[in-house]
Formats: C-alpha cells, sequence, structure tokens
C-alpha cells in the first residue's frame, strides 16, 4: 500500500478536500507535530505489536499495516521535535551546569576570601593578644623594678633616719652631759664663793670677841654645857683655818 508522505501532510496545512477523503479515516489519526508523547507512542506501537494475533506454527504475528504505519508516522512526525527539545534540554542543563559551576566558583571565591578574611582577622587577633602579653609583661617588670626601688628607698631612709636619731641622740647625751658639767662647775663656784664670805663673816664675829675679852676683866666662866660637835663643812673649814689674823 503507498501512503502519502505524512511530513506532505503536516505542511500542506489541511491540504484540499478530495486528498482529505481519499485518506478517508487515515488522514484524522496522525497528529500534530510536538502534540505526541514519543514514549507514549513507542508504548502504543509495541502495544499494537504484541496485542495482533499470531499465525499459528510460523512464530509470526499479523499486524495492521494501517495502524502500524499510522503510529510509525506519528513517532516519525515527532522525532525533530523531540531531539530538538531534547537539545532545548541539554543546552538547559549545560547552562544549569555553567550556573552552577559559576555559583560552585563564586562560593568558593567568597568562601576563600572570607577564609583569607577569619585569618586576618586571627593574625590581627593573634597580634593583639601578643602586644598585649608584651605590654603587660613589660608592666609586670616596670612594676617589679618600681616596687624593687621604692624598698630600696625606703629601707636607705629608714637606715639615714636611724643614722640621723643616733647622732642627735648621741649630741643630745653631749650637750646634756655639757651642761651638766657646766651647771656643777657654776654651783661649785657659786658653793666656794660663799663659803668664802662665810668664812670671812666668821673671822669677823672671832675678832670682834677677841676684842671685847682683852677689854673686860676676866669674870668667871661659868660651865657651859659641852657643845654639839658641829658637822658642817663650813665649821669644819673655819676651824681647820683657825683665826684670821688679818680681819
Amino acid at each position: 500500500m503507498l501512503r502519502p508522505d505524512p511530513t506532505a501532510l503536516s505542511s500542506g496545512q489541511n491540504g484540499s478536500a478530495a486528498e482529505s477523503s481519499a485518506n478517508g479515516n487515515a488522514a484524522h489519526l496522525v497528529p500534530s507535530i510536538g502534540d505526541v508523547d514519543i514514549q507514549q507512542e513507542l508504548n502504543k506501537l509495541e502495544e499494537l505489536i504484541l496485542g495482533s494475533p499470531r499465525v499459528p506454527f510460523s512464530g509470526r504475528t499479523l499486524v495492521d499495516e494501517d495502524q502500524l504505519l499510522d503510529q510509525l508516522d506519528a513517532v516519525r512526525l515527532n522525532l525533530p521535535p523531540a531531539f530538538q527539545q531534547a537539545v532545548q534540554i541539554l543546552q538547559q542543563r549545560d547552562n544549569i551546569l555553567a550556573e552552577a559551576d559559576r555559583y560552585a566558583q563564586d562560593l568558593i571565591q567568597a568562601a576563600e576570601q572570607q577564609a583569607a578574611q577569619i585569618l586576618d582577622e586571627m593574625g590581627i587577633v593573634q597580634q593583639a593578644e601578643q602586644i598585649a602579653r608584651q605590654v603587660q609583661a613589660q608592666a609586670q617588670a616596670e612594676c617589679d623594678q618600681l616596687r624593687s626601688s621604692v624598698r630600696s628607698e625606703i629601707e636607705q631612709f629608714k637606715r639615714q633616719s636611724q643614722q640621723e636619731w643616733d647622732a642627735q641622740r648621741q649630741s643630745a647625751l653631749q650637750e646634756q652631759d655639757m651642761i651638766q658639767q657646766e651647771a656643777d662647775a657654776y654651783a661649785d663656784r657659786v658653793l666656794f664663793q660663799v663659803e668664802q664670805q662665810l668664812s670671812q663673816m666668821l673671822n669677823i664675829i672671832q675678832h670682834g670677841r677677841s676684842q671685847l675679852q682683852t677689854a673686860q676683866p676676866p669674870a668667871p666662866v661659868p660651865k657651859r654645857p659641852k657643845a654639839i660637835k658641829s658637822t658642817s663643812p663650813l665649821d669644819a673649814r673655819a676651824r681647820s683655818k683657825g683665826p684670821n689674823p688679818n680681819p
């Protein structure tokens, strides 16, 4: 059976009425391009073959030629759009893969930049911590040095104060001894002068009495009670010196 080209049927845009009547019911079986699922049409083709009766003792199958050719036409007409759709899908896949690759590269670059920034920040933090440790160590050293210097100055001040105190105390003791010696010497001079004056007065009294005794006749001297011996150092010194010949 000679069948018309399906592509000519589809490109003729409905053709003529005569051709439509010649093809009969076969014309309406040819679907429009792009409206058929290739996988579904292939499944129908397989069902057509499997559902056809078999020739006994021959292993062959009787297939309706018109239905088989119509099904093949439907698959043939939709193969180019399917290929084009597959190409589009492949292009879309390539675009998606390229976009995913660009997105992955952007993520990797952003992650690398973030990692570098984190490393820089960590370096800055470590550097700041190191500087802080150095400053702390320097401050501790200066504090220890200052504490040692203050203690040394305090000890030196204590020793100097003790030395000054000892020197002032020794000087005060020396001044006290000197004042005591001067006071003793002054008291001795004053007492010596008083002693001299009393001695002269005693000599004058004794000389006056002796003069009175020579001018009057002697009278019986009554017994006088024994005088108590004086223990005064002035009397002892007057007795040791005796009457002053030159009053």
